[in-house]
């Protein structure tokens, strides 16, 4: 029976598998619930353990091995494909738990830990030689994504120039950008044609290019690849088994964040960044995000709470999606098939439209306050802007990841196989997508 349908309810709940909302319905009034694993929901405390080495001096606690423990070091290998790393891996979980889940729910080899685990997933989809073709996704003529995207096994690995590394794609993320251009948005500054899409990607450096001195073979990487989507859009993009990239939009994945969570990152979270540079949102002021359960807006709310210490956070989402804004730090969440936010009496001094409202969000803004936009319409004095990709946002937020409190958002149907790349655009077309969309794993 799942423990929040029992009779009995409990001073403190301690939950090792992210069930979120379930974890609190077992609990004493005046209760205490903490997780080492998201989803979490009010009051429960996420946190990220100190190592030490006292609780190692008590003899009243036992090791739990598994059967088939130990193995020896040369058969190590063989134990990563019963593992099913690509399931377990993109959700993010402590995946020693989850292991041990799959070994009749009560051992718990400890020493599997997710950091481990991410490299053996690398590890094991980096090839020795580097092919001449490769599979990609590609299209050839402007249109719906499910009309002019194709599948191509043998399409030319992308040459590497001498200010770029070659990566062997883990995981790569889907963003509106993508099919958007495929409809043929930007078809009067774009590149030839077959065209690559995918902006982020998350994967490891498999050749460097003569100039380039940042990373080395091997290399666990991540970022957005394109400086400049609009005004200089890449050809070959992520959705390939692999991707040139210049080096200096990479920077370095995080060993606590799976290859799912890092791809799904880097587009999102430094469009949100630099519109909350561009608003000056600082200490003390407030804001307003349109369009908080999306991919940007989830990041956004997370940055303008914990990194731009904004006073009051408000942002907007269905009804469905009002304890997803309250999770990630939403102190008013907005429903707005049930309220209109520019009719509200409180004003803010930033708003942020992720979601393209024209006059409304400044109808929202306080009197001197500011107004940025990533897509129209748009009103005055609203700003709208297009993101520049750098790998310096990354580099500055990795603390916040590492430390967990700013925290990828996925949407619960990813990842989508490699092979289900057109059901991954789909569900991104339908505009209710939550968080991010991720294609893993990529042969």
């Amino acid at each position: 029976m799942a423990p929040h349908r029992l009779a009995e309810k409990f001073d403190v709940v301690f939950n090792t598998v992210g069930q979120g909302g379930v974890v609190v319905k077992a609990l004493k009034e005046g209760g205490e619930a903490v997780s080492i694993q998201v989803p979490v929901t009010p009051p429960t405390v996420l946190f990220i353990f100190t190592s030490t080495a006292t609780i190692l001096k008590s003899r009243s606690i036992k090791p739990v091995l598994d059967p088939k423990t130990p193995f020896p070091f040369l058969r190590l290998w063989r134990l990563f494909p019963s593992l099913k790393l690509s399931e377990l891996l993109p959700r993010g979980h402590n995946l020693y738990l989850y292991f041990a889940g799959t070994l009749r729910k009560k051992v718990y080899p400890f020493f599997l830990n997710p950091i481990f685990l991410s490299m053996a997933e690398a590890a094991s989809n980096v090839p020795t030689t580097i092919p001449s073709v490769h599979k990609a996704w590609i299209y050839q003529e402007y249109g719906k994504s499910s009309d002019v995207l194709k599948l191509d096994e043998n399409f030319p690995v992308p040459e590497v120039n001498e200010d770029e590394v070659l990566i062997k794609v883990i995981a790569a993320s889907i963003n509106p950008v993508d099919f958007k251009r495929m409809l043929g948005a930007i078809k009067d500054n774009d590149t030839p044609r077959p065209i690559v899409p995918g902006h982020d990607v998350a994967g490891v450096v498999v050749k460097v290019g003569s100039k380039a001195n940042k990373f080395k073979v091997g290399d666990e990487v991540y970022g957005d690849i394109a400086e400049k989507a609009l005004s200089e859009p890449k050809q070959f993009g992520t959705l390939a088994e692999y991707t040139a990239v210049q080096e200096k939009v990479l920077t370095l994945k995080p060993n606590n964040l799976s290859f799912v969570e890092a791809a799904s990152l880097p587009l999102a979270i430094e469009t949100a960044y630099e519109a909350f540079e561009r608003a000056q949102l600082c200490s003390g002021k407030s804001v307003l995000i349109l369009g908080g359960a999306g991919g940007v807006g989830t990041m956004a709310i997370q940055l303008a709470k914990h990194v731009f210490g904004a006073s009051r956070v408000a942002a907007t989402a269905s009804t469905a999606k009002q304890d997803l804004l309250r999770s990630l730090g939403a102190d008013l969440p907005i429903d707005y098939t049930k309220d209109k936010y520019e009719e509200l009496p409180e004003k803010f001094d930033v708003v942020f439209d992720a979601v393209g409202e024209g006059e409304r969000p400044v109808k929202a803004m306080k009197e001197g306050g500011k107004v940025v936009s990533i897509m129209g319409p748009i009103a005055p004095p609203t700003v709208i802007f297009v993101l520049t990709s750098t790998a310096t946002t990354l580099e500055k937020l990795k603390p916040y990841f590492e430390s967990g409190k700013v925290k990828p958002v996925l949407d619960p149907k990813t990842p989508f196989p490699f092979s289900n790349t057109l059901e991954a655009f789909s569900h991104l077309e339908t505009c209710r997508a939550i968080g991010k969309v991720v294609v893993h794993p990529i042969p």
